[in-house]
């Protein structure tokens, strides 16, 4: 148990302390170890025995309490902590830790800690705008502790607006991010393109492509958990958003060059993952296209290549490709890595069975600008981004 990774969760009193038995189950299926500290207000809602028996960790409620152990706890929680989350996190909480009060068990414990301290605030949308309360997240966020934004919605007294707890998900995948291994992409802007885009015929008609976006959100998420502030441009996809991540949807090839254009000069890291449309129709009908007797005809004209603009355009970003080839794969690939201008390019057979479009796992092989290649056999598309970064930072 102790050298696995541990969260202590700090939990609060409000209507949304349940479901931080969820955070808790989704953070031991990672193999994290949870210790929990319930204030009084918490024990209120739920028991400790039922987050006691989820972490499978015995739950400190009274900093007065006779100790389990011979050690002195709220200094030993705080040194057992790799990561220090609070959720949900109150007014209270967050305004007691803002002005260095540490009168129970909880607040004294995240003033010993030097972990990484995370709240996920949850509370009625007028206690969470009130300017009282700004200013105490303020305060706290100046001083490096961090916040995971609540979401809006339907609240438990009825009213609407900010101040839901952040789904589970969220919080685990912040949670796991600070424990990510590598962080050399810190104070780095990284722009990622994925998915498909559509060429629209008429108002129900488009053309697309397989590309399930799968590869574009895996690299865009290895970029983040290494660091780097991420700008996500997708088209149509079924991939959740990843949290953290400033995802931007997209359907066509010019709304996504639009896009890129607005955010490639400041990125650091440009991956061009996504599978644009090359063709589109040359006259768009706005009106349905009627079944006839006879065969339809499409005429298609040429659409942005945006990757080629790209390479042209840049000034020190680091240019990558996708290529999707289904024969000469690696020769195809190193022609469109001279042609378009760029430092690397990722080519993937599209014939393979057991990898590629739609699949979370992929076989490709990278390709720099100096002509060497990497040949990576089959592994996941996160598997893949990790070695993508690696090689672009020189760690391969």
């Amino acid at each position: 148990m102790e050298n696995k990774r541990c969260v202590v969760l700090g939990v609060t009193g409000g209507i949304a302390v349940y479901k931080a038995l969820d955070v808790i189950s989704a953070l031991r299926k990672k193999d994290v170890d949870v210790r929990v500290i319930m204030t009084k207000s918490a024990t209120e809602f739920v028991t400790p025995l039922t987050f006691q028996s989820m972490s499978q960790n015995i739950v400190t409620t009274d900093m007065f309490a006779e100790p389990k152990a011979w050690e002195i706890q709220h200094i030993s929680l705080a040194k057992r902590a790799d990561v220090f989350l609070v959720a949900p996190a109150t007014a209270n909480i967050i305004g007691k830790v803002a002005n260095g009060i540490a009168d129970d068990m909880l607040s004294t414990t995240i003033m010993a800690t030097r972990a990484k301290v995370i709240f996920a605030p949850a509370m009625n949308t007028n206690m969470y705008t009130n300017p009282i309360v700004q200013e105490n997240i303020a305060k706290l966020k100046k001083l490096g502790y961090e916040f995971i934004e609540p979401a809006s919605g339907r609240l438990a007294c009825g009213d609407e607006g900010k101040g839901k707890l952040a789904p589970a998900s969220d919080i685990v995948e912040k949670v796991l991010s600070e424990f990510y291994d590598k962080k050399d992409l810190i104070g780095k802007k990284v722009l990622v393109t994925a998915g498909p885009t559509r060429a629209n015929i008429d108002p129900v008609r488009f053309i697309s492509n397989r590309s399930t976006g799968k590869m574009g959100y895996a690299i865009a998420e290895e970029a983040r958990d290494r660091g780097a502030e991420v700008v996500l441009v997708s088209g149509p996809t079924n991939e959740p958003a990843p949290y953290g991540i400033n995802v931007i949807k997209i359907n066509t090839n010019e709304e996504m060059r639009s896009e890129v254009l607005k955010h490639f000069e400041t990125s650091d890291i440009v991956v061009k993952s996504a599978a644009v449309a090359d063709y589109k129709a040359k006259e768009y009908s706005e009106n349905k296209i009627k079944k006839g007797n006879g065969d339809l005809e499409i005429i298609l004209t040429r659409d942005n290549d945006i990757l080629k603009e790209l390479g042209e355009k840049k000034s020190g970003q680091i240019l990558v490709g996708f290529a999707a080839e289904s024969q000469n794969v690696v020769e195809n690939a190193k022609g469109k890595l001279i042609k378009k201008n760029l430092d690397y390019i990722v080519a993937n057979d599209i014939t393979s069975k057991d990898s590629g479009f739609a699949s979370n796992d992929n076989r490709v092989t990278i390709v720099t600008r100096e002509g060497q290649e990497l040949s990576l056999d089959k592994m996941s598309k996160r598997e893949v981004a990790r070695n993508l970064f690696d090689i672009i930072g020189g760690k391969r």
